[in-house]
């Protein structure tokens, strides 16, 4: 990362740190809440972080190139344990890490290049029991459902737009993309963090370089491209990655600006 880029990250890392701290103040309602989202006697782990920073990001260092900001929902069951607190480490991490793994064309590693996100960092076994948190909640609860979408909204637009500005001459523009969408419709529980992060962004330049997907779980990310490439013979990897992206992302956004 050039300087700029390194302390662009180090305040969202920070910002993002405290804001996680300062909630665990709730995790005495929070644990009660996702354990009755699950069912007291279907739940099989044990909660140990309800609100999850990704430890991830302090083992990132200046010298790491990032190419790609990648946004999940929220963490679950394997990124919630305290010897994991990192996104993207279950099933759908280790599909991830594999497409990239198993495409070199990309030339992204899943762990060095990329900064993995969520749009909430509460954590439920499945993202759409936040609405059950949501329901049954405190107003606190509910206030950080919601806060936190808007935050981290926030704190991604605000940094992938400064990854573009502050890279360095010729090197490759740092792309964002939205894993997982269905939330992001009208009813779902993330339509504060679509409308918070499509307002965030300053220009078509900066919004061209957005990308939505389906989810890694599942392999609905693979099935869904492979099913596209099928369709378009004729495209190449990156293009069809390009091409698919931007049909999801303008089903959910609509056109830019408006």
């Amino acid at each position: 990362m050039t300087k700029n880029q390194w302390e662009a990250f180090c305040t969202y890392k920070n910002q993002l740190k405290k804001y996680c701290d300062e909630n665990l103040k709730f995790s005495a309602e929070l644990k009660k809440l996702q354990i009755d989202a699950v069912g007291a006697q279907s739940i099989d782990y044990e909660i140990e972080t309800p609100v999850v920073y990704n430890t991830a990001y302090d083992e990132l260092t200046e010298q790491d190139e990032i190419k790609l900001i990648l946004i999940g929902d929220n963490p679950g069951k394997n990124e919630q344990l305290k010897k994991n607190c990192r996104y993207l480490v279950g099933q759908s991490g280790k599909i991830g890490d594999k497409f990239f793994t198993t495409n070199p064309e990309l030339e992204i590693n899943f762990r060095k290049n990329v900064i993995i996100m969520n749009k909430t960092p509460v954590h439920t076994a499945r993202t759409t029991q936040l609405k059950y948190l949501a329901k049954n909640g405190s107003d606190e609860i509910r206030r950080l459902i919601d806060d936190s979408q808007k935050l981290m909204a926030k704190m991604a637009v605000e940094l992938h737009q400064t990854l573009i500005e502050e890279r360095a001459e010729n090197s490759k523009i740092p792309q964002l993309w939205l894993i997982g969408y269905s939330e992001m419709k009208n009813s779902g529980i993330f339509n504060s963090y679509k409308n918070d992060f499509k307002a965030g962004y300053r220009g078509e330049d900066f919004w061209n370089q957005v990308f939505v997907y389906q989810h890694f779980s599942m392999n609905r990310f693979t099935v869904d491209l492979n099913n596209y490439r099928t369709e378009n013979p004729d495209f190449s990897l990156i293009e069809s990655l390009e091409n698919l992206g931007h049909i999801h992302r303008d089903e959910i956004f609509g056109t830019y600006p408006a």
